[in-house]
């Protein structure tokens, strides 16, 4: 047996990788979890009394704090002191992670998730300064700010390469992570967090998941030591060879192989007889996180890079296989970032409520997205009972959140449903800077009566000036809308007056509108329209938009600057559907040829359908904006229309994409194609906390293809911008959608532009995606160009304000 020439230390990290809801029902493991933490308590009691003297050095690290705060909402006061006294003498160690999180989550709320951790280690006198997480290959830039906010400078990250990859081009290195303030995180990109029970750590919970050589291992095998010695040999020994400069090595382990994992004490019974053994080559022990960052930070011989960007996370791509309740959570948590401007100091919703918002919330962005056989058995019970649950964590949110804000706004006058209510509406400003924005009045069916003949909008205070407004018809009743500017967090007040108004319709000279009431030829004199429409084009005073039949929108034209927005060299035309499946033989090959597509997302033998605008037409036209609503045909979608908004006072268009997808169970995809762009523009995209510009804010050998943004992104050139909001599906695709060697950070030509999509649906991971995307949708976006759009915050501002709403409601 080849032994290390070094003499090496493990330092094993022995917790339990918390995945909510993959494993079992979510409130089950929310109880596994706290019954771990019990049993971390009974195996220190015993040794500490001497019952199990032979597992002395025995530590526990809680991988999260969520398990924490769960133990102390049930334990006993004895418990807690227990537990408190155990961490003060870092036989526990705790992690300033609430959860392993995907980039759903905005810097508010992590930020807040995270200091309930250090705000526990605070108020027991320890100081936190360290995490982990596990399972996830990336976070958000904003994330390394959010830690240092809150008092944490170390990270250990524990990857997971299934479907993605580990960062630098190797595991087990350390770094320094540069935030965008220039503060530091020092990060040890470590290996996966089972590699303790590949390496034969912990007896009867072997595996062979990260190292696979001539062992058979099923997790409990009759020759354990000679699997355990020959693996830790080789792994150091490789180690050496790979020129790693440590003489010790970070090792998580779980106490048997399973996710959500109890602590194993008898470990502790291999380690000694280990270090008996061959303490004189490798000496095991278990540490906590701050030890083992201590450790780190004394290597002052060993210099540790520095790298200044953003780290993808390739996991976050679930979020498109449950799009609806995706969409209900961002609305959820744009929302609670507007409670908490409205109720700062918890004047009105009590804190406790506070907290049960941010744990929904916080609930459905972790990482587990299903059932570990969501895809095999899409029909179990289990499968549906805990999709049901994660979804249900948006619901609850959504309503917590949205249940609150009317508290809040009954507070402020709202009026409730009443015979007699006045059509009297305040709208407030939330921003703490001045906007221009449609501020619109909702009027119940019942109530049209009331405004058969006409009304005007007037507002309070100036009852002389009559305001434009635009009627639109929406479910249940009638929207009044009105273009307005408010000042910083100012309120105003607005009637709807009944008013006499001749309202007959004649015809027009110089319309070129044939008997058909088909426009297909533009007008010589405009008659001064706001709204020039024929059948492959609409336009206003800011935009020329055409298309084509089949193809669809070939053009989108500045006027001021006579600029075509949109990219003609792009593969596909904007808005217009994209569709992928890929094809399985039969059904019993489900879940391997998922397991096949590694980081492609797709299968070699994916076919690729665009869809084809068969049909367009004008369905609403007002003083504001006027409506176009295209229609295509697609593959995969019985219904797919693109509704085109664009508007009288201001370079933008609305574009609301509705479709009905089909129930099918092979791995598909769906894109929405953004082929927008700017002369010399470089595209910026905002992830949680943090700008990054895609290809160059990055760390090395991080993934290219997908980005989870939060409000948008926006192509800035030299004089101009442009922006994109996205209110509704977070995962934007760039670059080619081939099948083929995917390229990471580093890797790539810097030169090369690279297409742009909404990736809107996908359900190809083999385990906890769900299985079917079939359904009805609705995905909106905004676009907005100008010379006042010239830097990222002012295009990423203006994302930010088209997806929070105005605060319009009745007021008495």
């Amino acid at each position: 047996m080849k032994k290390p020439t070094r003499k090496w230390t493990l330092d094993i990290i022995h917790h339990s990788h918390t995945d909510i809801g993959y494993t079992e029902r979510q409130e089950k493991i929310e109880r596994f979890h706290v019954h771990f933490i019990k049993q971390a308590l009974q195996i220190l009691s015993s040794i500490k009394s001497g019952e199990k003297s032979n597992w002395k050095g025995f530590k526990w690290t809680c991988e999260t704090f969520w398990p924490v705060e769960r133990f102390l909402a049930q334990a006993t006061d004895d418990e807690a002191q227990v537990f408190q006294a155990y961490v003060r003498s870092g036989d526990i160690s705790l992690s300033g992670t609430y959860l392993n999180m995907t980039e759903l989550i905005d810097a508010d709320l992590l930020a807040r998730m995270i200091k309930r951790s250090t705000n526990y280690a605070n108020s027991i006198g320890v100081t936190l300064d360290s995490a982990m997480t596990a399972d996830i290959n990336g976070y958000s830039w904003g994330f390394v700010q959010c830690l240092l906010d809150a008092g944490i400078h170390n990270l250990l990250s524990c990857i997971h390469t299934h479907h993605g990859m580990f960062p630098l081009g190797q595991k087990q290195t350390p770094f320094w992570w540069e935030a965008p303030s220039g503060q530091r995180l020092l990060v040890w990109n470590g290996d996966h967090y089972n590699l303790g029970n590949d390496l034969g750590l912990a007896l009867n919970a072997l595996h062979s998941y990260i190292i696979r050589d001539e062992f058979h291992t099923p997790p409990i095998v009759n020759n354990h030591w000679e699997v355990m010695e020959a693996r830790i040999m080789r792994y150091l020994s490789q180690l050496e060879k790979e020129g790693y400069p440590f003489d010790f090595a970070p090792v998580a382990l779980s106490g048997i192989i399973v996710d959500n994992a109890p602590p194993n004490g008898s470990i502790m019974d291999l380690f000694h007889q280990w270090n008996e053994v061959h303490g004189d080559v490798v000496t095991i022990q278990m540490t906590t996180l701050s030890d083992l960052f201590a450790k780190l930070r004394q290597q002052t011989d060993i210099e540790i890079p520095v790298y200044r960007g953003d780290w993808p996370d390739w996991w976050s791509d679930g979020v498109a296989s449950t799009a609806a309740h995706t969409q209900l959570f961002r609305d959820a948590q744009r929302n609670f970032q507007l409670l908490v401007q409205l109720d700062p100091v918890n004047s009105i919703i009590p804190e406790a409520a506070v907290r049960e918002m941010e744990e929904q919330l916080t609930l459905y962005a972790e990482h587990t997205w299903g059932y570990s056989h969501s895809i095999t058995e899409p029909w179990n019970p289990m499968v549906q009972s805990l999709g049901a649950r994660k979804e249900a964590y948006a619901a609850n949110a959504s309503r917590l959140v949205h249940t609150a804000i009317d508290a809040v706004l009954e507070s402020k006058g709202e009026a409730m449903l009443a015979p007699g209510r006045s059509m009297r509406y305040k709208v407030i400003n939330p921003f703490q800077h001045d906007i221009r924005v449609i501020a619109r009045m909702y009027l119940d069916y019942w109530e049209l009566p009331l405004i058969r003949n006409g009304f005007e909008v007037r507002e309070e205070g100036r009852t002389d000036v009559v305001i434009v407004h635009q009627v639109s018809q929406v479910s249940r009743g009638t929207e009044v809308s009105i273009l307005i500017t408010l000042m910083a967090a100012e309120e105003r007040t607005f009637r709807l007056v009944p008013h006499s108004a001749e309202n007959g319709k004649t015809t027009s000279s110089f319309a070129l509108t044939g008997s058909d009431r088909v426009k297909d030829i533009r007008d010589f004199r405009s008659e001064d329209e706001s709204f020039c429409v024929t059948q492959n084009s609409v336009e206003s005073a800011h935009v020329l938009i055409s298309w084509e039949a089949g193809k669809g929108i070939v053009s989108w034209i500045d006027k001021r600057s006579g600029i075509n927005l949109i990219d003609i060299t792009a593969p596909h035309s904007a808005f217009a559907p994209v569709y992928e499946v890929t094809p399985v033989k039969d059904h019993g090959l489900i879940r391997k040829t998922r397991t096949r597509m590694g980081r492609n997302r797709k299968g070699m033998n994916v076919q690729r359908h665009v869809g084809r605008l068969v049909h367009a037409l004008e369905v609403e036209r007002g003083p504001l904006w006027i409506t176009i609503e295209q229609e295509y045909e697609s593959v995969g979608m019985s219904h797919y229309v693109v509704r085109l908004t664009v508007y009288a006072h201001e370079p933008r268009v609305d574009v609301a994409i509705r479709l009905h997808k089909d129930s099918v169970w092979e791995p598909e995809n769906v894109y929405i194609p953004l082929p927008f762009s700017l002369p010399h523009a470089q595209l910026w995209l905002e992830k949680a906390g943090a700008l990054m510009r895609p290809g160059i804010d990055q760390i090395p050998g991080t993934g290219l293809d997908f980005y989870c943004i939060q409000n948008g992104l926006g192509w800035i050139g030299q004089e101009q911008g442009l922006a994109i909001a996205m209110p509704d599906t977070p995962l934007v695709q760039l670059g080619p959608l081939v099948f083929g060697d995917r390229l990471l950070q580093g890797q790539q030509n810097r030169n090369e532009v690279r297409a742009i999509y909404s990736w809107i649906l996908n359900n190809f991971w083999e385990t906890n995606f769900k299985a079917t995307l079939g359904g009805f949708y609705e995905f909106r976006y905004s676009v907005y160009w100008g010379n006042d759009l010239n830097t990222a915050e002012k295009a990423i501002a203006q994302c930010r304000l088209s997806n929070q709403r105005v605060i319009n409601y009745r007021a008495w």
